[in-house]
């Protein structure tokens, strides 16, 4: 874990890795972005965590932003979901979850993100007494008020917390699939939590309701257990893109079929270490991903937990990977290609894209 304190603004003076050079790094906060794997609840702020831990203070989180630093300090990756649902238990009421989803855009906008798929567990917030017609209005107010303020769009990933087992995807299904709560903004289909003792198989019947409803198959996979899950997704859940896949350089063949379909990873270097999923930045499988021919994208994750943000990971991405402007202007491509924004809008970013990185080595 990053020893550093989350903030508002880019953690520059704190980078997971302090060589990117200083041009590198003003050009990867300028350059137009697409985020696939960021969490709704893991994105809060420390400034937004605090206040909602100040507005119930039954919970154990501390109210101090300060205090935060310790407190998203993980000792694997089962204490850092204890620590999430913590977090999670603070989204009580329809006005908090609004106040989180706007705030989430924010920083999104702030990072020059002009797309991103929030992947929100609807469940978390359910079953703690929200009303579920409230959730969704909520995030769509949210949602609609974001484009319309900072000119990035959102879009939703609704995810199983596998932890809580099939009630839990019984009735995340519902509420993906009932026309009458289903989001405009809804896209996609999930699974996250720990891997570890929950078999991807069993989430089979809830894929294909989501599947046949029209929504893509984007399951976690592969970040803490062997390259056994990630076949599980793709033959069981049918998916499109893998969450991690960490361990997926471990099987040459996998390597080869997710080359060859296109099947794309939503790697998330820092979160890796900071849950332990990886030892160190160096052992990162990342550079095998792209010498097999892997669509990669890059992705934060749960980045005030984590310490960092978007383009922090960019910047990490450039180190391991070493690349350049135009090396990290694809890599942004990448993202907008993997996502399920339509042709238009897919086109009109990497327009952007190119127009950025033209100017930007013009100068």
């Amino acid at each position: 874990m990053p020893g550093a304190l989350p903030g508002e603004a880019p953690l520059t003076d704190h980078l997971v890795d302090p060589h990117t050079p200083r041009g590198l790094n003003a050009f990867i906060a300028g350059l137009p972005k697409a985020e696939l794997h960021v969490h709704h609840v893991g994105s809060a702020s420390p400034r937004i965590v605090s206040e909602l831990a100040a507005r119930h203070p039954d919970s154990k989180v501390p109210t101090d932003p300060g205090a935060l630093v310790d407190y998203f300090t993980f000792t694997d990756f089962a204490h850092f979901i204890e620590v999430y649902l913590s977090v999670v238990d603070l989204i009580r009421t329809p006005e908090d979850v609004r106040l989180l989803t706007y705030e989430v855009a924010r920083d999104l906008a702030r990072q020059q993100v002009r797309y991103a798929e929030l992947t929100i567990t609807p469940f978390s917030s359910t079953r703690r007494g929200i009303d579920e017609a409230a959730f969704m209005d909520a995030i769509e107010d949210a949602r609609k008020a974001a484009e319309a303020e900072f000119g990035t769009m959102l879009r939703w990933c609704f995810d199983i917390p596998g932890e809580a087992g099939l009630e839990a995807a019984e009735e995340t299904t519902r509420l993906a699939t009932d026309d009458r709560l289903r989001p405009e903004g809804l896209v996609s289909f999930g699974l996250g939590g720990p891997e570890v003792g929950v078999p991807r198989p069993q989430f089979k019947p809830y894929f294909d309701r989501a599947i046949a409803a029209g929504l893509r198959s984007v399951p976690h996979a592969g970040e803490t257990t062997g390259p056994e899950t990630v076949w599980d997704a793709l033959t069981h859940l049918r998916a499109e893109r893998i969450g991690h896949g960490t361990s997926s350089a471990q099987d040459e063949k996998l390597l080869a079929h997710l080359a060859e379909h296109r099947v794309a990873l939503e790697v998330c270097p820092t979160s890796n270490i900071a849950t332990r999923a990886v030892r160190t930045l160096d052992e990162h499988p990342i550079k095998e991903f792209t010498r097999a021919g892997v669509l990669v994208t890059i992705n934060s994750d749960d980045p005030p937990m984590f310490g960092t943000d978007l383009n922090n990971e960019y910047a990490v991405a450039a180190r391991l990977l070493d690349l350049d402007e135009r090396g990290l202007a694809d890599l942004a491509g990448n993202a907008v290609e993997a996502s399920f924004l339509d042709a238009a809008g897919k086109a009109r970013i990497k327009d952007e894209i190119d127009a950025y990185t033209s100017g930007w080595l013009a100068s």
